[in-house]
């Protein structure tokens, strides 16, 4: 079987002197691992469409036992992001977590896209890190069916006009009568705001909203504890960028 499709290196790995073995995240068939043969030779046409964080069309065969790349015909290499060592790490990041949350083999579209964006903004620097983290952090989960319910209190139904207990375990949201029976995250108004709106929007408007420092801070932190206890998984790309932040501010 061969098929052609978009995709995004989200994972490279070298085998052999001159193969590679690159895991894609693609529109139409998810998350896929295929050979490259002869990638590292110079003159090979699929070397920079084959590399870490490229987004290009790809002609994929299907054979026996593994996938092998055909043509690869780069359209956005995401150059750009290794002049930034902070961004770089994120980068990485997104795409541990789209390896580790989109659909294998399935349609892949919003994963695809959600992804690309995410990209074009941390390398063009058009929204805070803190922000593009927490959007793919909290989107990813609800495509990939780990959506929390946001909209009333999980206990009594109501919805006011103060703060939130968040808790990470359940995915819910309990009002100042219900939360003393539960545990988790304090939510002031603006950042529960965000985060309804990062679950709820349009992928047009995902991105456009605004936060104080501080709140931005910590939606981030809130959507990440979401996520590592939705999970139950450690991503090794997120503790090295924890520390690179660190380092850097």
């Amino acid at each position: 079987m061969k098929f052609r499709t978009d995709g995004l290196i989200i994972r490279e790995q070298q085998t052999g002197e001159d193969d590679r073995l690159v895991t894609l995240l693609t529109r139409d068939h998810g998350v896929i691992r295929a050979f490259v043969r002869g990638a590292k030779r110079i003159k090979s046409r699929s070397q920079s469409a084959t590399q870490l964080f490229a987004y290009g069309s790809y002609s994929i065969y299907r054979g026996r036992d593994a996938y092998s790349v055909d043509e690869a015909q780069p359209k956005e290499i995401f150059f750009d992001l290794r002049n930034d060592i902070e961004a770089l790490a994120l980068a990485q990041y997104f795409c541990e977590l789209a390896g580790e949350l989109a659909p294998v083999e399935d349609d892949a579209d919003e994963y695809l896209r959600l992804i690309l964006n995410a990209l074009h903004m941390l390398m063009n620097k058009k929204r805070p890190q803190a922000q593009l983290k927490a959007v793919v952090e909290l989107r990813l989960l609800c495509l990939s069916g780990y959506m929390p319910d946001l909209v009333v209190c999980g206990d009594c139904g109501e919805e006011y006009d103060g703060d939130f207990l968040f808790s990470p375990v359940e995915g819910l949201i309990f009002c100042e009568k219900c939360r003393h029976k539960h545990s988790g995250i304090m939510l002031p108004s603006g950042v529960l705001r965000a985060m309804r709106h990062i679950c709820y929007s349009e992928d047009e408007k995902l991105f456009s909203f605004t936060l104080g420092e501080e709140s931005m801070k910590m939606l981030s932190e809130v959507t990440e504890r979401f996520l590592l206890t939705q999970t139950s998984k450690k991503f090794k790309t997120l503790d090295f960028y924890k520390v690179i932040a660190t380092s850097y501010n």
